[in-house]
């Protein structure tokens, strides 16, 4: 008879946990330029778009205007398009372990891209209690997968592919 000690276990178990249903925010300009930013709790040279969790209640679309608010300082926006899927990415282990209290392996999101009808000026990501980023800057669509982090990078190439036909093409 076999102990329990010496019961085979799931190879990872972090590959057992689910993912947090959350949402991200392609932000356009006029150029078809991206909003990315620098996380206050990251210190790399990493840039990403904004992101976060759908809370209880909410739908999709409403936790994206909520965290463009929260994260950006401003609504200035108008909703150009959604993702076709739901999009996944995996956190690497030590992250996964310490992040949401180690309840989730990555994020499921949908993905919503706007275009932004403000000016710089009405940005302001320390607006809220909590800022979660430390600078800002718009950047080429193109150049977002080699912005982020790596585990991430593979998921911003799907939305540019997705999102790029968004942008118009240059008048001249």
């Amino acid at each position: 008879m076999e102990s329990e000690s010496n019961k085979p276990g799931p190879a990872d178990p972090i590959a057992t946990l689910p993912y947090r249903p959350g949402v991200g925010i392609m932000l356009l300009n006029d150029e078809g330029a991206v909003f990315v930013a620098q996380r206050i709790d990251m210190p790399s040279d990493a840039w990403q778009m904004p992101q976060g969790g759908i809370d209880k209640g909410e739908t999709p679309i409403e936790a994206a205007w909520r965290e463009m608010q929260e994260e950006i300082g401003t609504n200035r926006a108008e909703l150009l398009a959604e993702s076709r899927d739901w999009f996944t990415y995996d956190l690497p282990h030590d992250l996964a372990a310490r992040l949401w209290r180690g309840r989730f392996r990555g994020q499921r999101q949908k993905w919503f891209a706007f275009r932004f009808t403000g000016t710089d000026r009405d940005i302001d990501i320390t607006s809220h209690d909590h800022p979660e980023f430390s600078t800002w800057r718009w950047a080429p669509m193109i150049d977002l997968p080699t912005l982020i982090v790596p585990f991430k990078r593979q998921l911003y190439q799907q939305l540019v592919d997705e999102f790029r036909p968004l942008i118009a093409p240059a008048v001249g």
